[in-house]
């Protein structure tokens, strides 16, 4: 059986003439060329003086080159993807933060990440497509900056990508993934999806978060099949993305699959003549009602899944049928061990509501320079996910909130995931996100956005009435606004954590 430690070794599982790398009006990338777009790389890199561990620094846009970039700057150095609409002063931050050594950036970029990169000293190299290339293919030039300390291929214990946690209440943290986190998380998600080399995956998560980079493309890539790279998330090109590419499945976080299921009707075609195997959800909880409604459309399952950037991703999915499948729950395990945590560190039995914790090779084994965030994040060899949750007695997780965003109303202790789930079930109700409004008496009361769908009307009182026929008073909340897009944050997510002041609540 072939290793996947490394990258390097994880593009071994494809044959050389099948297609590794696509994207829409583009001829595809084989294996063959992927794995010698690798090995140039490593060795242009080194030509510049940087190799294993040394951190690069990838501002590109979503597409093939993003994809391909990431894959083979991480056979030779430590890839940080960055989101490429960052403002200046967040590039100089996420820059100084990282100690990157190189930044690479499309050929002639006005991003405002090159100026930061020269007021720094951080080497500028410069991603060039060849014209007519196939998708993903590039060539790299920039300055020689000193000889490579490590040239060469990275090894499986050298960290392969860094990522920075959200920090919606603190300051961001350095989450450093090692080859074998990420090679290990990639197996997992293909074998809980049963990938093949048949299987097309139709990417439209954007590449600089964990998502996108390891369940589509990395998963795709270990079970030798091939992922088709979009630009982006686009409501109004998915469809036309879908009739071109033939996917066997796609992956997203509920918003997007909210709004493919709202343009389906208008595309009945293209629904018709899918040829998905399945749809995938993660990244946040899918509403049961918009699984239901996806089902339908697709007429395949939705598998939803559980993930966070300091597992390399996946940590619980629902498995395909015939297996059972449990709308609601995140699944089962699938990889790393899961258990549910006491908050003094004792493992709990099943049925009894406490934090989810994991363990295993695709784990990172903590966070950068931060040993406070460390010792409250392990315990007992555990990671803490921050996430409230209980077992089954067959495994299934279902998670009950985040512990930072459960509500605490005068010391009643509310899910907003049980307040959007009932307001989810009005049929005027398309979008809710549930979140804490500071109160001066109670500390936190119950606030809920609503997003109503097209052509239907429902005020706020009428919410609230139907709410309170399902909840007990005090979950019911006190102020509903109803707007017509919910704020979210760069990978689609809706964000409890801060809406009230986003939303000029408070």
């Amino acid at each position: 059986m072939l290793r996947s430690g490394t990258l390097k070794e994880l593009l071994e599982h494809g044959e050389d003439e099948a297609p590794a790398i696509s994207a829409p009006g583009r001829q595809h990338l084989t294996y063959r060329r992927l794995k010698e777009l690798a090995a140039t790389t490593i060795v242009r890199l080194n030509e510049l003086g940087i190799g294993r561990q040394d951190r690069v620094a990838i501002v590109l846009p979503n597409g093939p080159e993003m994809a391909t970039a990431f894959v083979s700057i991480g056979c030779a150095a430590t890839t940080a993807p960055l989101n490429p609409n960052y403002k200046a002063d967040e590039f100089e931050f996420y820059l100084s933060d990282l100690k990157a050594k190189a930044l690479v950036v499309l050929e002639k970029s006005d991003s405002p990440a090159v100026e930061v990169a020269k007021k720094l000293g951080v080497t500028i190299i410069e991603l060039r497509v060849p014209e007519l290339a196939a998708a993903g293919a590039f060539e790299l030039s920039g300055p020689i900056s000193g000889t490579a300390e490590m040239p060469g291929p990275a090894h499986a214990d050298d960290i392969a990508l860094i990522l920075h946690t959200s920090g919606t209440t603190s300051r961001p943290k350095i989450v450093p993934l090692s080859h074998t986190n990420v090679c290990t998380s990639a197996g997992n998600i293909g074998r809980s999806l049963n990938l093949t080399a048949e299987d097309i995956c139709l990417n439209v998560m954007p590449l600089f978060h964990i998502h996108g980079l390891i369940a589509a493309v990395l998963a795709s890539l270990r079970a030798g099949a091939s992922v088709t790279c979009t630009p982006g998330f686009n409501a109004l090109k998915f469809f036309g993305w879908l009739e071109e590419a033939k996917p066997s499945w796609y992956t997203a976080v509920p918003t997007m699959h909210q709004a493919i299921l709202a343009r389906g009707e208008r595309n009945p075609d293209a629904v018709t003549h899918a040829r998905l195997r399945f749809a995938r959800s993660s990244s946040a909880s899918l509403p049961p009602q918009v699984m239901k409604s996806l089902e339908v459309m697709w007429n395949c399952p939705v598998i939803e899944a559980y993930g966070m950037t300091e597992a390399s991703h996946q940590m619980a999915a629902n498995p395909l049928p015939p297996a059972k499948r449990v709308p609601g729950s995140v699944g089962i395990a699938s990889g790393p061990e899961v258990a549910i945590m006491s908050e003094d560190g004792a493992l709990l039995k099943a049925g009894e509501t406490g934090e989810i914790v994991i363990r295993g090779d695709n784990v990172t084994k903590g966070y950068e320079n931060n040993p406070k965030a460390n010792a409250e994040a392990f315990t007992n060899g555990w990671f803490r996910t921050g996430d409230q949750g209980v077992l089954t007695d067959d495994g299934y997780i279902s998670l009950t909130g985040r512990l930072k965003e459960i509500i605490n109303r005068g010391g009643e202790k509310i899910s907003p995931r049980e307040v959007d789930e009932v307001l989810m079930n009005h049929p005027s109700v398309e979008q809710v996100v549930t979140f804490a409004l500071p109160h001066d008496k109670l500390g936190e009361d119950v606030a809920a956005a609503v997003v109503l769908k097209d052509g239907q009307l429902a005020t706020e009182a009428e919410l609230k009435a139907f709410a309170a026929k399902s909840l007990a008073a005090f979950k019911v909340p006190r102020t509903i606004t109803l707007l017509a897009e919910i704020p979210k944050g760069a990978t689609g997510k809706l964000q409890r954590i801060g809406m009230a002041e986003k939303l000029g609540l408070v």
